[in-house]
């Protein structure tokens, strides 16, 4: 599914009215007219409910008005709430205004109210709390500042009330890029959106206020939607299906795919067999794992099917800079290189990695403590031979940056493609819709996943995931895209069971499983 900014949206509609010569009018009626198909077919029977229609004196107001038109004529009781004076609707939300105005002597069951003011909207508040459904056009996707004054009272009252909330292209108050409330915002049940769905509908909290969401066509001509080059998507399960390599019917072990982890110290043995299992699980043909050799005895028990290799350690028992030698060797004739999960960061593990980094060249994919050992030489990505793909949470990702896990989830859309082009890297940054940024400027929200999920060993899980589908022969994106999407898909069908108290190990077990709903 394709997601666009607040800008790109605008631009598409004056695009379509100047160079195409649709009216903003036809566009306003074909959006309102959406927006009641899907209204009336979420609170059936519509006729059965008092609707307040509740409208800002912009556009957003306007699609509020083709719809409360269409109610009328439907005999539906449509209470018309303008935030606003009458003299301020401009426009062609001012003409849908007053083509409602013109209805209302022919449908004596609804009304207009005027509340240009709190002090109006308190006085009129007992009555306007007395309807079983509002919708919600006050602000659409052009809001960028907090919601004040009366507005914001008006939100939280609507919020408050027992009664649902439809809102027309986006909950107001919502900002449509990044999904952050400005100020307060409408908690809606259900939203109707024209053309694409915005960013905001998708990245937390905005989803949570959206609710259900419902993309309306108005006729925006394709050769114009495509032309803004849109650079945000949402994969779907048919998305992740067609990515999925289809093995010949002679395929054997060896070409299905061999890659190496480097992984594991002592005491973190678990974060390196989950890594390995995963990347079995996710169909490499084969898995070495390679571990400090005096943690090979227990990885061996840990992971039966990835074949085990004792590497030579240091004084601490971790992998360190001496082994690289034997490493590379081992690299031969691999595909793929995950690295980070339990690796512990002493010093000469650190420069263990850093010497993979620049010198490898097979893809690789990096978590973890890998992460961690890169974080004083973060210019490092950019010499790189191979593709890289990291993928750190957001305190992994802080200390990358140089700044705090807070002002990474302050702007993490922003902060995952700024880092993935200036990197040249595929930043996986895990999170509540788990984004994949690549250094062409696209990123992928993942729509899967829930909160049973924050639980240790998740991660070293995805890694071995990216990294087996990567061994597999898919391109790094496309790797990672599915990695995200099916790990998030194999969390969901876990929470249906229990909401928490799964594990990765779980996790792993039905990694087949969730391909096969996936490619049904």
């Amino acid at each position: 599914m394709i997601l666009v900014t607040a800008k790109q949206m605008q631009e598409m509609d004056r695009k379509t009215i100047t160079e195409f010569g649709i009216p903003g009018l036809v566009l306003m009626e074909n959006a309102g007219r959406g927006a009641l198909e899907t209204l009336v077919e979420t609170f059936d029977p519509i006729e059965s409910y008092r609707v307040a229609i509740i409208s800002g004196r912009g556009n957003n107001g306007g699609d509020g008005f083709v719809i409360g038109r269409y109610l009328m004529e439907m005999g539906v009781a449509v209470s018309f709430i303008l935030l606003s004076e009458r003299d301020k609707v401009a426009g062609d939300a001012k003409i849908n205004m007053e083509l409602v105005e013109a209805l209302l002597a022919e449908h004596p069951e609804s009304r207009f109210l005027e509340v240009p003011d709190g002090e109006t909207f308190d006085r009129l508040k007992p009555t306007i709390l007395h309807h079983d459904l509002f919708v919600d056009a006050i602000f659409g996707t052009g809001l960028n500042a907090d919601v004040r004054g009366f507005f914001k009272t008006v939100i939280q009252t609507l919020n408050q009330s027992q009664s649902p909330v439809f809102s027309v292209d986006i909950p107001s108050g919502l900002n449509a890029d990044t999904g952050k409330v400005c100020g307060t915002a409408i908690e809606a049940d259900a939203t109707a959106t024209f053309a694409f769905a915005k960013a905001g509908h998708v990245l937390y909290p905005g989803n949570v206020h959206t609710g259900a969401l419902e993309i309306i066509d108005i006729g925006i001509p394709g050769h114009i939607a495509l032309g803004e080059c849109p650079n945000l998507f949402l994969p779907e399960k048919e998305d992740i299906a067609a990515l999925m390599p289809k093995r010949p019917f002679n395929t054997h072990k060896g070409s299905a795919g061999h890659l190496l982890t480097l992984a594991g110290a002592p005491g973190k043995t678990g974060a390196a067999a989950l890594c390995a299992n995963a990347a079995v699980r996710a169909g490499a043909g084969l898995v070495t794992l390679g571990v400090p050799q005096g943690i090979l005895g227990i990885m061996e028990s840990l992971a039966v099917e990835p074949m085990a290799i004792g590497l030579p350690q240091g004084d601490a028992g971790e992998l360190s800079e001496e082994g690289l030698q034997a490493i590379q060797t081992v690299m031969s004739g691999k595909q793929v290189l995950a690295m980070g999960p339990g690796l512990g960061t002493h010093s000469s593990t650190q420069a263990l990695i850093r010497a993979l980094v620049e010198h490898s060249d097979i893809p690789m994919v990096i978590d973890a403590d890998a992460l961690n050992c890169l974080t004083s030489t973060p210019d490092i990505f950019s010499v790189a031979k191979a593709p890289l793909i990291l993928t750190p949470h957001p305190g992994e990702m802080a200390r990358l940056t140089g700044t705090s896990p807070k002002d990474i989830q302050a702007d993490r859309l922003n902060i995952a493609i700024e880092f993935s082009q200036q990197a040249n890297v595929i930043l996986v940054l895990k999170g509540a819709q788990t984004l994949t940024a690549c250094p062409d400027g696209t990123c992928y929200i993942c729509p899967t996943g829930n909160p049973g999920m924050a639980s240790g060993g998740m991660g070293d899980v995805l890694t071995g995931m990216i990294a087996g589908y990567m061994a597999q022969g898919m391109a790094p994106e496309a790797a990672a895209v599915a990695g995200v999407f099916i790990h998030g898909f194999c969390g969901d069908l876990l929470a249906q069971t229990s909401p928490v108290g799964f594990t990765a190990s779980d996790m792993i077990k039905i990694i087949p499983n969730a391909l096969a709903k996936i490619l049904a």
